[in-house]
């Protein structure tokens, strides 16, 4: 959600800051703020709404100074305002902090604070982490936060500078992410790589439980009891041109278009044509232990919660494993089914949503084995599962998931593959679906193609106060995402549906204004779905085909249709995932939205 960077080092830090934050604008915010040490103090200079008006007051009031922080905050403490913006400081002027998280005890630690004598002026449980540093403040930074810390219940990820004792960024980390840039003689802190990327690809992310200490003369990670502890240093592997628009209106639209690329990226080196199966280096699985495992659970959130939907589907067609999809923000919240013959698989874009880490914590804490299956190379998941699988779709900054969702479903696909082999999968099968996958990224790109045409649509129901997505077998998941796409970023009221529970209640909503969205590709279920369809005409329903191929079920019942190649049953998803993202893209910019940062939303969300 929030941002953070830091820098340290011989060079102005304001304009180096500021840069940062705009590189951090993808993930949400409604106020930013940055911390200078001018040679005389901390001097802080904040404001609500984009970075845009902190950067008319910095041009107005320049700071100077080689060391500082900044934020980029999503209001959870508080509204929007100046006041709750951060970098929040001390009583005495002296500290100044940054945070994401949740500080869970700040009322308590308030009320300690209040009673010493300190004087609270915003909202926000950051302000508590200000004054309590400053309590435990006797002239080394590290050491007060250190202190601070061991009284702090919750989440954070924070970032301290002081002038007292100058020239120095310390940073800690316990339940959102933080990392530490090596550049050449200067140093940077950053809640996400994007942010520095333009300065350095040399990083050092932090764990739970650790800190950085950051001055001119490099850097140090110790825990919590000051120990020092031996980080790896990881290098970057994309590139500033990768975050960048390239040419398009939005990021979301870029990404959408980026997706015949991703995923043959997702599918590189992985596929055995010849036997029929995929090769998962990372899964740190012996065959003998993938066979073992009694059942399956996939844990998600949003997005990846619907290519977790798919992935059920998948592996029990083709492996006969049980699987169960959960939404990881329930699952530590219930007593699940789970033990050392259950494999758990995580699936988050970012690698650090907080419900699907907590979720992966409390399966491995009842010894499942877990896999994660992330796009952030080094991110906290990565880390901490197992094994896994990186889809490899190159940095996504739109806050609406789309070619994270169709190589998220791939990479289920290839982990499908590789158990279904292992089991009772024919080879003959596995060589079809084989060469099906590597149609897929040219059937991709001829619906690319034909964009207009979905732009047409967009222009027909951008006035639409409500649409229904309606799927069956296979693409009820894509109902849902196509669904979730459209309120996302249009701000339309939409729900998914399997389309035979339509009438057992979804049906009393039709009317002539109804648009209906039905995924209706030449698939194993197709003639239940076409029945549907006639219901909903029936009922003057206005209705939206994607399909496959002339079918004359549908002749006469379909408003507007829009045909996808045809492909095996099992990356139909993929497929007709495709136009309803751009279906979600145009009406939004038709309906004036600000597609790449949805109000209210955040692109990784790390806290509960």
């Amino acid at each position: 959600m929030c941002g953070i960077v830091g820098y340290v080092g011989p060079r102005v830090a304001t304009p180096l800051l500021v840069e940062g934050l705009k590189r951090l604008e993808y993930r949400g915010y409604d106020s930013a703020g940055v911390a200078i040490m001018n040679g005389a103090g901390v001097e802080t200079v904040k404001e609500a709404g984009k970075i845009s008006r902190l950067e008319a007051m910095l041009a107005a009031n320049p700071v100077h100074g080689t060391t500082g922080i900044a934020h980029t905050r999503w209001a959870t403490h508080g509204p929007p305002n100046q006041v709750n913006a951060h970098p929040h400081v001390s009583d005495d002027g002296t500290i100044a902090v940054v945070h994401n998280g949740i500080i869970e005890n700040a009322t308590v630690l308030k009320k300690m604070l209040e009673g010493r004598g300190y004087t609270f002026r915003s909202d926000t449980d950051t302000e508590v982490l200000a004054h309590l540093i400053e309590e435990c403040f006797d002239g080394n930074l590290e050491d007060a936060v250190i202190e601070a810390l061991r009284q702090v219940e919750g989440t954070y990820g924070i970032a301290v500078v002081s002038s007292v004792d100058a020239h120095k960024i310390v940073a800690a980390r316990k339940g959102s992410p933080l990392l530490v840039g090596l550049g050449d003689d200067e140093y940077f802190v950053a809640s996400d790589v994007s942010a520095i990327l333009a300065h350095t690809r040399k990083v050092v992310y932090l764990d739970d439980g650790e800190m950085a200490v950051v001055d001119r003369n490099g850097y140090r990670i110790v825990d919590l009891n000051a120990m020092e502890v031996q980080k790896k240093v990881s290098r970057i592997d994309w590139d500033l041109g990768q975050i960048e628009r390239g040419g398009f209106a939005h990021f979301m639209l870029k990404e959408i278009f980026e997706q015949p690329q991703t995923l043959e990226n997702t599918m590189r080196g992985r596929l055995l044509d010849d036997d029929g199966t995929a090769k998962l280096g990372g899964l740190n699985l012996t065959d003998d232990e993938l066979l073992a495992f009694d059942n399956i659970v996939i844990t998600a959130c949003g997005t990846s919660w619907h290519s977790a939907l798919i992935g059920e589907h998948m592996i029990e067609e083709l492996t006969r494993v049980p699987v169960e999809v959960e939404y990881a923000s329930e699952f530590r919240y219930r007593n699940p089914i789970v033990n050392e013959r259950t494999l758990c698989i995580v699936i988050s874009q970012s690698g650090e949503t907080a419900d699907t880490l907590a979720a992966m914590r409390e399966a491995k804490r009842r010894g499942a084995r877990t896999l994660g299956i992330v796009n952030v190379v080094g991110s906290t998941i990565a880390r901490e599962a197992d094994g896994g699988i990186y889809i490899h779709a190159g940095p996504e900054i739109g806050v609406a998931s789309t070619k994270a969702f169709t190589s998220q479903v791939i990479a289920l696909l290839l982990f499908t593959l590789k158990l279904g082999r292992l089991r009772d999968l024919s080879i003959l099968t596995g060589r079809e679906i084989i060469e099906a996958m590597h149609r897929l990224p040219g059937q991709i790109q001829q619906i690319l193609d034909r964009s207009a045409e979905i732009e047409a649509l967009a222009e027909e129901f951008k006035r639409a106060s409500n649409f229904l997505y309606l799927g069956r077998g296979y693409n009820f998941p894509v109902a849902l995402e196509g669904a979730l796409k459209l309120k996302e970023i249009s701000y339309i009221h939409a729900e998914g549906y399997p389309a035979a529970e339509m009438k057992h209640g979804p049906i009393a909503l039709i009317d002539e204004m109804m648009p209906v969205v039905f995924i209706a590709p030449h698939d194993s279920v197709f003639d239940k779905l076409a029945s549907n369809i006639q219901e909903v005409k029936a009922r003057k329903g206005r209705v939206i085909a994607i399909t496959s191929r002339d079918e004359e079920a549908l002749a006469g019942k379909v408003d507007y249709e829009f045909r996808i190649p045809e492909t095996i049953d099992l990356l139909m998803p993929v497929l007709a995932s495709v136009p309803l993202q751009l279906l979600a893209y145009y009406i939004a910019v038709k309906r004036g939205s600000n597609v790449d940062q949805p109000r209210n939303l955040a692109k990784s969300v790390t806290v509960e």
